[in-house]
């Protein structure tokens, strides 16, 4: 998420697999570009350090799954509290030789102990409160990342795991400079990682966090990816690590001395062996929605990212916004938000039927939804959900519902290579610091993906599709979406940020298809997150440029930045656009194989 200064010898420039570093290595910069534009494979993360490891495999002749599983387990090195081998998450691959999308569903599930009511409270009958429940064993949920690199490899890659794992294995032995950004995030999770001894020992040494401007190693996730390279992903599965996982989930490490007090038990949950023996991805069909004659793939169940971005495009498709002002294209895309967010919390969860994600994703619903938008005015918050039945021709909805949130966290890889293979990848440890315990020995923090089901029924009288299960994966919003002109790659686009993803993506999507932007311009302009509420989440800029000129009924929430996007755009002389946050989270983290003019 920012810029890093990491040991010379995984310098983006001179990058050597496997090299031996001087023990006195003087830190140097990789490059921190947030646009890059050339030939022969592209990367774009939200940090230099993983940007610069995956740019170097496509120059040793990798493909972009190569790149973007090295590159995704540097990010599980430095940006430990967004991603790593203790989450998961959902991968987007288009192969170029037969011109098709495929997704790995890598996303957390629950253990077989997981009931309906397992985030309520047995003494008080009321559901936890979020921090209550994260911060224990209850919110983790078996991890998935590591056999979702595992496993796009073994389908699509040229490389072995155990090559891909050893940049970051430099990375965490030799370490990498602690900036601003790191340090608070440790900070905001003071207390909370102070209850137990193996993060404490990790992440705050004395007590405090690691001081800006020093170097910060992990020996031990060091120690963890080498004994993984070297006996596969059976040892985190069924072996030793896998061991040490349940036995932190069943047994939370308390530290003798807290550091601060925390106002919640710790509460252990019972994740077992055979919980993470039976663990598998998934290669779901990704959802598609066709918009302005281009192709929009992105991520089914459990995520709730591609059906919801894929129907707000298709309500939005229903307009001209081309010839809107932009105050009036951002007043449909925010309408078109809110109606796409009603039918997510009401239908999509990880076992939604087939046939109702075929409907939310059909014209004929999208039209019977863009009926309720007037472009004079807002509807009220929240609005009801539809019915997506197959009869359609009205403007009728269903009966509302409350709606809930999800937190943020996460983190984001685009990469292409020189074949025109593209990865979108979203990864995640959900909140920033997951549930905030490191697994003892083993360097890397488990998840709280869990807290994403809803703690109790939010649908009134109607079945709630996101309650806890036995093997269930609670619901996502992460949207990564690759689009396509006439079967070849146009656009690929992800960001982090809970559920504001599905709205980040989507307006990335209509400021570059309709508005004409630039992809750098679409990714730095202000954003606003309609998530049904009564409130618009904004950015400063969002609100100070629109809500004056808006039609009546917005109200907006100020918040000081959304998502940390990056994408990749193929434009039409074969050269690759990378691009990457310019502000927002430190960005700066987007890079080409080569810039060399084509002759």
């Amino acid at each position: 998420m920012r810029p890093r200064l990491i040991t010379a010898a995984i310098a983006a420039a001179t990058l050597v697999v496997g090299a031996a570093v001087p023990a006195q290595a003087k830190p140097a910069e990789p490059p921190k570009e947030a646009t890059a534009v050339g030939y022969g494979g592209a990367v774009s993360t939200v940090d230099a350090t993983a940007t610069a490891v995956g740019l170097d495999v496509l120059r040793r002749g990798g493909n972009a799954v190569d790149a973007a599983v090295a590159a995704a387990a540097t990010l599980g090195v430095t940006e430990p509290f967004s991603a790593g081998i203790g989450g998961g998450g959902f991968f987007v691959y288009y192969d170029a030789k037969t011109r098709r999308v495929h997704t790995i569903d890598g996303r957390e599930a629950a253990p077989a102990s997981m009931t309906e009511t397992s985030f309520v409270n047995p003494s008080t009958g009321r559901p936890y409160q979020f921090d209550e429940a994260r911060i224990s064993g209850l919110s983790a949920g078996v991890p998935g990342t590591l056999l979702t690199w595992r496993d796009a490899l073994d389908r699509w890659g040229t490389r072995s795991l155990a090559q891909m794992l050893k940049p970051a294995e430099r990375v965490a032995e030799d370490g990498f400079t602690v900036d601003e950004t790191f340090a608070s995030q440790i900070a905001g999770n003071q207390t909370a990682f102070g209850q137990f001894s193996s993060t404490s020992a990790l992440y705050l040494p004395g007590g405090q966090p690691p001081a800006v401007g020093g170097t910060f190693r992990n020996p031990d996730l060091a120690a963890t990816y080498r004994l993984i390279a070297k006996r596969g992903t059976d040892v985190f599965y069924r072996g030793e690590v896998g061991r040490d996982v349940v036995a932190t989930v069943q047994h939370p490490p308390a530290a003798a001395q807290p550091v601060g007090t925390w106002p919640y038990p710790i509460r252990p949950a019972g994740m077992t062996a055979a919980d993470l023996a039976g663990y598998r991805t998934r290669f779901p069909e990704p959802t598609r929605s066709d918009y302005r004659g281009l192709e929009v793939y992105g991520m089914s169940l459990p995520s709730s990212g591609g059906t919801a971005v894929g129907e707000a495009l298709n309500i939005l498709e229903q307009f001209n916004l081309r010839s809107m002002t932009a105050t009036q294209a951002m007043h449909h895309y925010l309408e078109a938000s809110a109606l796409a967010f009603a039918d997510r919390n009401r239908y999509v969860g990880d076992h939604t039927p087939r046939d109702v994600l075929r409907e939310l994703l059909s014209d004929a619903y999208a039209r019977e939804r863009a009926c309720l938008i007037d472009a004079a005015a807002a509807l009220p918050k929240p609005v009801a959900p539809g019915v997506p039945d197959g009869a359609y021709g009205g403007c009728s909805a269903a009966a509302a519902a409350d709606t809930r949130d999800d937190r943020k966290s996460t983190t984001n890889l685009t990469v292409a290579d020189r074949w025109g293979n593209v990865v979108e990848y979203t990864l995640t440890i959900e909140a920033t610091g997951g549930n905030g315990m490191v697994v003892p020995g083993r360097g890397f923090l488990l998840n709280n993906e869990l807290t994403d089901f809803n703690f109790a029924p939010t649908q009134g009288t109607a079945p709630d599709p996101n309650l806890p299960a036995p093997g269930k994966r609670p619901r996502s919003s992460m949207s990564p979406t690759i689009v396509l002109a006439d079967g070849r790659p146009f656009l690929a686009v992800g960001t982090p940020g809970g559920a504001t993803i599905i709205t980040t993506v989507l307006q990335m999507l209509v400021n570059r298809i309709d508005l004409g932007m630039t992809l750098p311009e679409a990714l730095a302009a202000p954003r606003a997150s309609q998530r049904n509420g009564a409130s618009t989440q904004a950015e400063p800029e969002f609100i100070t440029g629109y809500a004056a000129s808006l039609p009546p009924g917005h109200a907006f929430s100020a918040t000081e930045e959304i998502g940390a996007a990056t994408g990749i755009e193929f434009l039409a002389d074969g050269r690759l656009l990378a691009a990457a946050e310019p502000v927002r989270r430190g960005g700066r983290a987007a890079a080409v194989v080569g810039r060399w003019a084509r002759h």
